[in-house]
């Protein structure tokens, strides 16, 4: 099979491999489409251990093989998944493998474009507990995908109103919130002042007590901490200060809470993130089925696995917005759909 390798640059390199197979609790996954994340360009750069390796996490397919344990899918199933980041066989490739508990369906209804652009992102956004009174929340970087899934299941969960710290991509945003209830956008291409300024006119006078940072970079740490609760405010990252994983940004108090949301902890060997994992991504199935919730826009990039450097290029120059990049691998070169 045709599997794609991600090096430094990004540069990527096409090479012909054996099929994987199943481990106990593992699916194997005929990949239709393979979706795209930017830490595919940066773990490599991160992690030395990890430059040369398949980067794709973001599978959607049909279940072409499945190991011991595995109850829940059989052969032909539709399904999307979240393979475990820095292993092998991930979704680069014409077939990817999943761990069961972070494999999940897709109604008839869904694209495996769609589907594509759903795992890593989404799980990234999760999970949220319905809330019973006012609750503002910012989502700083509401227009790209985990900032657009933290909205739907931030709605899903009665918070509001939603401050959504966007920039060109209004108009995506704008589909995604409830303006009767509060929810507004703060438009970050006016300047910190401006974005500062901007959420707290949002606030009008009340007290922000949580705020999902989304990009984790560029000032919008030291942004929220202008308006976050000096006292019992609660900030979640997807990215850690200067790399440091353990470490705190150093634009707030002590008493602030900060958290950085490290999506794969639930292919970790606590129960508790795993059992999240089962559960969320189930739960996304309904609310795909539901149709109260839906994927990030998607762009198709041609070429298939061909077209991943062109992709992650993109991403690594900062210029995408409000898109999936996603790749259908039956337009590979040399792939026999």
């Amino acid at each position: 099979m045709k599997e794609a390798i991600v090096f430094t640059g990004p540069k990527v390199e096409i090479r012909d491999v054996d099929i994987p197979k199943p481990e106990r609790n593992q699916v194997v996954i005929k990949v239709a489409v393979s979706g795209s994340n930017p830490k595919d360009w940066k773990v490599p750069e991160w992690m030395e251990q990890a430059n040369g390796t398949n980067q794709g996490d973001d599978i959607a397919g049909t279940i072409y093989a499945v190991g011991e344990g595995v109850t829940e899918f059989r052969k032909g199933d539709r399904v999307a998944a979240f393979h475990e980041m820095t292993t092998p066989h991930g979704s680069y490739a014409e077939y990817a493998v999943a761990w069961d508990h972070t494999t999940f369906f897709l109604p008839e209804k869904t694209s495996f474009e769609e589907g594509a652009a759903l795992p890593l992102a989404a799980m990234t956004a999760a999970p949220w507990s319905p809330a019973s009174k006012p609750t503002p929340l910012v989502v700083y970087g509401a227009s790209s995908a985990v900032g657009s899934y933290v909205i739907q299941l931030a709605k899903r969960s009665n918070i509001h109103p939603l401050i959504c710290v966007s920039g060109r991509a209004q108009e995506h945003v704008e589909k995604l919130i409830d303006r009767s209830k509060g929810d507004t956008i703060v438009d970050y291409r006016k300047g910190d002042d401006a974005v500062v300024q901007g959420i707290k006119d949002a606030l009008k006078g009340e007290k922000l007590q949580y705020a999902y940072d989304a990009v984790s970079e560029k000032n919008s740490p030291e942004n929220i901490a202008k308006v976050l609760d000096s006292a019992s405010g609660k900030a979640t990252f997807v990215l850690p200060p200067k790399g440091n994983w353990a470490g705190k940004h150093d634009c707030y108090d002590e008493s602030v809470h900060q958290s950085t949301t490290m999506v794969g902890s639930v292919h970790s060997k606590n129960p508790a993130d795993r059992d999240l994992g089962y559960v969320y991504f189930r739960y996304l199935t309904r609310g795909l089925e539901e149709g109260w919730f839906s994927g990030q826009p998607q762009e198709v990039v041609p070429g298939g696995l061909g077209g991943v450097q062109s992709a992650l290029e993109r991403l690594k120059d900062g210029t995408v917005s409000a898109v999936k990049y996603v790749f259908k691998i039956s337009d590979t070169e040399g792939v026999n759909a």
